[in-house]
């Protein structure tokens, strides 16, 4: 007669199964299999054997319940051959009181623990084989049940969806990554490197006025150091921008800014550059942080609803004080004697009351400045 699992063995597997699902990680989902098969049917020892494309051989061996020394000492992972390999070539349950009597079996690597009950289950992620769970030696018991059995076959199919959700992050990250890099590039292409060849010529030209004219030459070469100093804050911004699609812990604050620059991209038809200077991590925190966050939400929205811009530019520079400055390309601001909009009224409302000052002027090659300014040591 089969035993039933009772009801503890299915909650057991009930716990299993949610731990599983818990992570999106394709690398950690598949040792908290092991972790969790190991656990549910009381193994010593347990392993995860990840087939290759042609899903003959093993490619990956996760191996939980060996410490690392007995691991290094062993050597080389198994490639499929022996009792592995029955279940690969099978790709049905395997369940043995001793492995060491089956015919096929192939015996152990020198240093490897000696091991008799085994239990094989076969992975599959969606109609194929994508591995096998190994678990051996029962500690409660002699052998593995056909309960045993029945609950490491319901956490496969569990694990086969785990599986699947991970790969598909992994695909999705991918994807939004690749978006990013090519963000980024355009944003190096409009920025950086056309102001890389902006300064090369007012270069050339200061080397022309270096003996008729030398103070127009020194002149120049400043606004070239200029140029060169603003072009760095726009590589630094690019790398920013790199590690935080990439998912690596950034600041707050900054990825606060590219995420409100984000958002943005939905009302203005493109992603506006960001660009950051000074110790921005150190001195933009707590109530400040929330503040600027508001005035460059409204900054953004401003230029979405009036500017008519091709190109819009965040700054947000610490020094003496703390400056926000969104800077657009397009058809410059309203007259001295328009009406000035709720949103802007509120963002001199914000600096007045924290004893800053708000600006709103003509960019110099067209389109607008907003910006806005507060001292330091408001946090």
């Amino acid at each position: 007669m089969v035993e039933m699992a009772g009801p503890r063995r299915l909650r057991q597997l009930l716990d299993a199964v949610l731990v599983v699902g818990s992570d999106l990680d394709l690398h950690s989902v598949l040792r908290r299999i092991v972790e969790s098969a190991r656990e549910l049917v009381d193994a010593r020892y347990g392993a995860l054997g990840v087939l290759d494309e042609a899903g003959t051989k093993l490619d990956d061996f996760i191996t939980v319940g060996i410490d690392p020394e007995t691991h290094h000492a062993i050597g080389s992972l198994p490639k499929g051959n022996g009792i592995l390999g029955v279940v690969i070539d099978h790709a049905t349950p395997l369940r043995l009181p001793d492995l060491r009597e089956h015919p096929a079996t192939f015996g152990f690597p020198p240093n490897h623990p000696p091991m008799t009950a085994f239990l094989g289950v076969p992975l599959r992620v969606g109609d194929r084989v994508f591995g096998n769970l190994y678990l051996t030696d029962k500690i409660s018991a002699e052998s593995f049940t056909d309960v045993d059995e029945e609950l490491v076959v319901g956490l496969a199919a569990a694990a086969g969806i785990a599986i699947e959700k991970a790969r598909l992050h992994d695909r999705l990250q991918n994807l939004v990554l690749v978006e990013d890099r090519e963000r980024i590039a355009r944003d190096l292409h409009d920025s950086v490197i056309q102001r890389i060849f902006g300064v090369g010529l007012q270069l050339q030209g200061a080397s022309r006025l270096v003996r008729s004219d030398p103070d127009a030459a020194t002149a120049r070469i400043e606004s070239t150091i200029d140029e060169l100093d603003l072009t760095v804050k726009h590589i630094r911004s690019a790398i920013f921008g790199l590690e935080a699609s990439a998912g690596r812990l950034m600041p707050a604050f900054r990825m606060l800014v590219l995420k409100l620059a984000s958002e943005a991209s939905a009302t203005l038809g493109f992603e506006p550059a960001v660009l950051f200077d000074g110790p921005v991590d150190a001195r933009v925190t707590g109530p400040v942080a929330h503040e600027l966050a508001a005035v460059i939400t409204e900054g953004l929205s401003n230029a979405a609803r009036h500017a008519q811009a091709r190109r819009v530019e965040v700054h947000v520079l610490v020094s003496d004080a703390i400056v926000v400055r969104v800077e657009d390309d397009g058809i410059g601001p309203a007259g001295a004697d328009s009406h000035r909009g709720n949103g802007l009224e509120n963002m001199a409302t914000r600096a007045r009351r924290l004893g800053g000052a708000f600006d709103i002027r003509p960019r110099a090659h067209g389109g607008t400045v907003v910006e806005w300014t507060i001292p330091l040591g408001l946090n």
